[in-house]
C-alpha cells in the first residue's frame, strides 16, 4: 500500500506526520511543486517581511524527513489525475498510488494586468515574500488592495519602513464579511492609529503604468500614487489540475466529514483544497486557516489507517497586528454582536456574536486570551452569549448590531 500526498504545505505535511503517528508503515510520497523544502505559511506576511535576512520557517528538518521515512519530491507539479488507473500525472511523469490525498492548497486571487507589471505583488509563497521584502525598504507609496488578514498583516509589517501605506477595501470595513461592520470598523481604527490610511467602500478600476506601477485608479476616478502594490483579495482552491478527473468539484474538492472525496473511497482532500461537510455545522465549508489544515491532516490519517478520528474543532484563526494579538473562534458571520467587553482602542477587547435565539456562534478577542477558551467552550455547548464569563468591563451598549 502507498499513500501519495499532492502538496507539501501544512495540510500535506500534517497528514504525512499523522500517518506515521497512527502506525502506518507503508510508503508515503509527498509531491511538492516548489523547489524548496516544506515551510510554514503564516510567517510569510509577518516575520518574513520584517526580518533583516528573511528565511522560511521549515515544517520538517532533514533528520525528521529520514525518521518519518517520507519520499519528498520537490519541483514536481501535479497536472492531472486518472482515478480509474490510480495515477497522478505530473511534470516528472506518472505517479501511482493506493490512496491519494489532495493537499494543493489555494492560489491568490488577482486583478487584470497585475501580472507583468513590476511592483505589483500577491503573497502566497516564500518567493513572493522575498520579492516584497526586497522592495519595501525603498518604496514611497504602498497600496494594499484588500483589508483582510493578508492585507492587514502586510500593512502591520510595512509600518517598520518609511513608505506611506494605504489600504483599499471594497467593503464598508476591513473583514466586514467575517466580523460585521462594527468590529470591522475597530480594525480600521487600529490601522489608522498607526498612520495607515484606510479607504473603505472603494473598488479598484485599473493600474496605471507602462512597465512599472505608477498609480492605482479607483472606480470613482480617484488616483492614488503607488510604486508598490499588494493584492490581498482572497484565494481560490488550487484544483484546476483536477478539472478533467471526474472528481466532484465546487468551492474545492467535495468530501464528507471524514475528508473522503464523495464517490472515491481511496481519495481524500485536506486543507484549503477541501470543501468538507463540516460535522459541527451540517453544511460544506472550505476553511483557509492554519489550524484547520493541521486538523485535516490528523483526521485524514486517522480515517486512512482506521484509527480514532479527532473531535471536530471550531474554526479558529489568529493574527498579530501592530503588536496586538487578534483571535477569532467560531463563525461570527452567522450572528450579530450581542455583547462587548473592554475597549479595542485602550486595551483588551472581546465581542461575542449570537444567533437570533441568543446562542453564541462566534467571538472576536483582542489581547485577552483567557476569554478565548471561555468563548470556545460556550460556543461548543450552544450556550447563550450573555452567559459567557468574560473578565472585562462590559460595554454599555450591548444591543445586537447587524453584521
Amino acid at each position: 500500500m502507498s499513500v501519495v500526498i499532492v502538496g507539501g504545505s501544512v495540510a500535506g505535511i500534517s497528514t504525512a506526520r499523522a500517518l506515521r503517528d497512527h502506525g502506518y508503515r507503508g510508503a508515503v510520497t509527498v509531491l511538492e511543486a516548489e523547489h524548496r523544502p516544506p515551510y510554514d505559511k503564516p510567517p510569510l506576511s509577518k516575520e518574513m517581511l520584517s526580518a533583516p535576512c528573511p528565511q522560511p520557517v521549515p515544517l520538517l528538518t532533514s533528520e525528521e524527513l529520514v525518521t518519518l521515512d517520507i519520499d519528498l519530491r520537490l519541483g514536481v507539479t501535479a497536472t492531472g489525475l486518472e482515478p480509474a488507473r490510480k495515477v497522478v500525472r505530473t511534470t516528472s511523469g506518472e505517479v501511482g498510488y493506493s490512496t491519494l490525498v489532495v493537499a494543493t492548497g489555494s492560489r491568490p486571487r488577482t486583478l487584470p494586468r497585475a501580472e507583468g507589471l513590476t511592483g505589483v505583488h500577491t503573497l502566497r509563497c516564500a518567493d513572493d515574500a522575498a520579492a516584497l521584502h526586497a522592495e519595501l525598504p525603498t518604496a514611497r507609496h504602498l497600496v494594499i488592495i484588500g483589508g483582510g488578514f493578508i492585507g492587514s498583516e502586510i500593512a502591520s509589517a510595512a509600518t517598520q519602513h518609511t513608505c506611506r501605506i494605504t489600504i483599499i477595501e471594497a467593503q464598508c470595513a476591513p473583514l466586514c464579511h467575517v466580523l460585521g461592520a462594527e468590529v470591522g470598523t475597530h480594525i480600521a481604527d487600529l490601522h489608522r492609529s498607526q498612520e495607515v490610511a484606510v479607504l473603505v467602500g472603494h473598488q479598484v478600476h485599473r493600474f496605471i503604468g507602462d512597465t512599472r506601477i505608477d498609480a492605482v485608479a479607483m472606480a470613482d476616478g480617484t488616483e492614488l500614487p503607488a510604486d508598490l502594490v499588494v493584492i490581498g483579495i482572497g484565494a481560490l482552491p488550487a484544483i484546476d489540475w483536477l478539472r478533467d478527473s471526474g472528481l466532484p468539484l465546487a468551492n474545492g474538492v467535495i468530501c464528507d466529514e471524514n475528508l473522503r472525496v464523495e464517490g472515491y473511497p481511496d481519495l481524500y482532500a485536506v486543507g484549503d483544497a477541501a470543501y468538507r461537510h463540516h460535522p459541527l455545522y451540517g453544511e460544506p465549508l472550505r476553511i483557509e486557516h492554519w489550524t484547520n489544515a493541521g486538523e485535516h491532516g490528523r483526521l485524514a490519517a486517522a480515517t486512512i489507517t482506521g484509527g480514532t478520528p479527532p473531535a471536530p474543532q471550531l474554526p479558529y484563526v489568529w493574527t498579530d497586528l501592530y503588536g496586538r494579538r487578534i483571535q477569532i473562534v467560531g463563525r461570527p458571520a452567522l450572528g450579530r454582536v450581542a455583547a462587548q467587553f473592554g475597549s479595542m482602542a485602550d486595551g483588551a477587547y472581546v465581542a461575542i456574536y449570537a444567533d437570533e435565539s441568543g446562542v453564541a456562534v462566534g467571538a472576536f478577542v483582542a489581547d485577552h486570551p483567557g476569554s478565548l477558551m471561555a468563548c470556545r467552550r460556550a460556543i461548543l455547548a450552544h450556550s447563550l452569549a450573555n452567559e459567557i464569563d468574560v473578565r472585562l468591563q462590559p460595554v454599555a451598549d450591548t444591543a445586537p448590531h447587524d453584521t
